[in-house]
């Protein structure tokens, strides 16, 4: 029996770049309230959000990719051609094949790269982080570019009280290479399917294709709505709230330090009471700088990660070399957190 050759890849990974892209539109909240009944105050109260960034027709979720990847592959000093895999997570690229990574790696100038997207909701790219670390560790890939990118405005239902206000459009990039030392802890991650009903789309997309249009959602107009995004508000709540401290958890332990130890606390930008609650149940030291860019983005699913964090380093609130905790979680219901260290 012949034996295999084993892989030869780099020790450890770490992220060497990162980037991020917002439209340019900015959307206030006064403008979420032409449809809903609601008020400024009750919007910040209960979300945190002020603003949100909404796409515009040229900022397609390819575009913003290539912007925020560009940024990144800069940042961490390398060429495109040295790429050798690039992972997208997304929901909301409408075309279900070809996958949108190989149009970015192909934009990009990668020397053909592999490429290919993720569905795995706010968590995707905790997922997509993973996946990097192990090609480069196993030596499929030297340099793995890794895209949070939602464009969430043309899933959301303008008429929902429940969610008109949640959501944002942007994509954040990182590039993760070679470490000679872990930068990039054990991940904890999971699924929870039997709860799978508190975030789903309205209506799955073969509805209209089976011109049975009398149990489609209408619009206060009349018209069929497009299938957006709803949720089952204090379910996730209290899940995101007292399920995902626990893993947070799970994810220090499994990297072998303290929470006296972190240095940035940056989970998924989901809503700013289950920001802090976390944080209080978690009990990190006053140090901590704690990621809230849900603020003047809202929630960009797979992008608020690596959103917030290209920000905090572009603030100097984070630092190079500093020990973050970052954790995502949402439709699935999914989730992910790792200890990484900041590029």
């Amino acid at each position: 029996m012949a034996k295999i050759k084993p892989s030869k890849g780099a020790p450890y990974a770490r992220i060497l770049g990162v980037g991020g892209y917002r439209p340019t539109r900015v959307v206030p909240n006064e403008v979420i309230l032409e449809k809903i009944d609601s008020s400024d105050e009750w919007i910040r109260s209960r979300s945190g959000i002020e603003t949100r960034h909404w796409a515009g027709p040229e900022e397609t979720v390819a575009a913003m990719s290539i912007e925020a990847a560009g940024k990144a592959i800069a940042d961490a000093g390398i060429d495109a051609a040295q790429i050798g895999a690039v992972v997208v997570s997304t929901v909301s690229h409408f075309s279900q094949t070809p996958a949108v990574a190989t149009e970015i790696a192909d934009k990009l100038g990668t020397d053909k790269a592999a490429a290919f997207d993720i569905s795995a909701g706010c968590a995707g790219f905790g997922y997509g982080l993973t996946l990097a670390k192990g090609m480069i560790v196993e030596g499929s890939a030297e340099y793995v570019l890794v895209i949070g990118v939602e464009r969430l405005s043309d899933l959301t239902d303008l008429e929902d009280r429940a969610t008109a206000f949640l959501f944002g459009d942007g994509a954040g990039a990182v590039v993760v290479g070679p470490s000679q030392e872990p930068a990039i802890g054990p991940t904890v991650w999971g699924s929870e399917g039997d709860k799978a009903e508190t975030i789903k789309q309205t209506v799955p997309w073969d509805r209209f294709r089976l011109g049975d249009v009398s149990e489609l959602p209408l619009d206060s107009e009349g018209n069929i709505k497009f299938p957006a995004i709803t949720q089952e508000g204090q379910a996730v709540f209290r899940w995101a709230v007292f399920e995902m401290a626990k893993v947070a958890q799970q994810a220090l332990d499994a990297a072998g330090i303290s929470p006296d130890d972190l240095d940035v606390f940056i989970p998924h930008q989901a809503n700013v009471r289950i920001i802090d609650s976390m944080v209080k149940t978690l009990k990190l030291p006053e140090h901590v700088t704690v990621a809230r860019d849900i603020r003047t983005t809202g929630n960009t699913s797979a992008a608020s990660i690596p959103l917030a964090m290209e920000r905090l380093l572009a603030t100097g609130e984070a630092k190079s070399g500093d020990t973050a905790l970052v954790i995502g979680f949402g439709a699935g219901l999914v989730y992910a957190a790792t200890v990484v260290t900041l590029p």
